[in-house]
């Protein structure tokens, strides 16, 4: 496994960073109830300094600067250009001097010290080195700053990735090789022990794990509901490792999978299940308590 994060640098730079960004408030309306969940436990206060780890379109980071106020600080932190150039657009409109935004890996570049909180919604699955970038990350918070955080719980837990990219697959006769769950990717947190033992090795104290699942509306009818997995999450990169040419097909099936779990309405909404996760930086050797999520 490579040591550096080169890859999914390229890859957020890419094709999958320029969609996000494009289609910045179709993929905001799916993930934002888990970073308001985690906006919650994190509670950022008045006059907090506070870092936000893959900010993506900032979204997060402008919820956190209104709850810091002018006297607080806010950095939003992305490899993403593409994401970073929306949070730079919708900072811009909200006229909020208290929030920055910066193009950098947060696993080696220098950061801002004696912050209060480290935050993140589904931004810190994804580094080679996890322990390390932790640790990296953690010299950033004061003693007894807090880290607050949402990734996503095992594949089979979230239906809304596993029902469409199973169909995907079936439809290609495809049976994927056993994979890496530790590789970098959305699922790289999922297992509870490793993730203890993560945080534990880059310095964290008194930390929490609670499973949070909530419903996600992927798509008004399930043929919508289907093209959308073909931009964003696992069935997309299905997509682009089979062929862009096999869409039709993929889309067929999808659609048909995910039609049993359409409302009344005709919209779709599976399950969604992360972790909301909180841990503190020791002070004098010793965490100050965290409150459960």
């Amino acid at each position: 496994m490579p040591t550096d994060n080169a890859d999914q640098i390229a890859e957020w730079n890419g094709v999958l960073g320029r969609t996000w960004a494009e289609r910045h408030a179709e993929t905001e309306t799916v993930v934002a109830p888990f970073g308001d969940a985690a906006l919650e436990v994190a509670s950022p206060r008045l006059g907090e300094r506070v870092l936000d780890i893959g900010c993506g379109c900032g979204d997060t980071s402008l919820a956190i600067a209104r709850a810091v106020g002018p006297a607080g600080a806010v950095l939003g932190v992305d490899v993403s250009q593409p994401m970073l150039d929306v949070a730079l657009a919708l900072a811009g409109r909200t006229r909020c001097t208290q929030i920055e935004f910066r193009n950098a890996d947060a696993s080696v570049a220098e950061l801002p010290r004696n912050c209060d909180l480290l935050f993140s919604r589904f931004g810190v699955m994804f580094f080679s080195a996890p322990a390390q970038a932790f640790a990296h990350m953690r010299a950033s918070l004061r003693p007894g700053g807090r880290c607050v955080f949402a990734c996503w719980r095992a594949p089979r837990d979230n239906a809304w990735a596993m029902v469409p990219l199973s169909a995907a697959r079936t439809a290609m006769g495809v049976t994927p090789p056993p994979a890496d769950a530790n590789a970098p990717g959305p699922f790289a947190f999922a297992d509870e022990g490793r993730l203890r033992g993560i945080l534990t090795d880059a310095g964290f104290a008194d930390i929490v794990l609670a499973r949070r699942d909530l419903p996600m509306a992927i798509g008004a009818t399930p043929r919508a509901a289907a093209e959308r997995q073909l931009r964003f999450g696992p069935t997309s990169r299905f997509v682009r490792e089979v062929g862009e040419e096999h869409a039709p097909v993929i889309v067929a099936a999808v659609e048909k999978a995910l039609t049993p779990f359409a409302a009344a309405d005709g919209g779709v909404v599976l399950t969604g299940s992360a972790w909301i996760v909180t841990a503190q930086s020791p002070v004098n050797g010793r965490a100050e308590p965290v409150a459960a999520p």
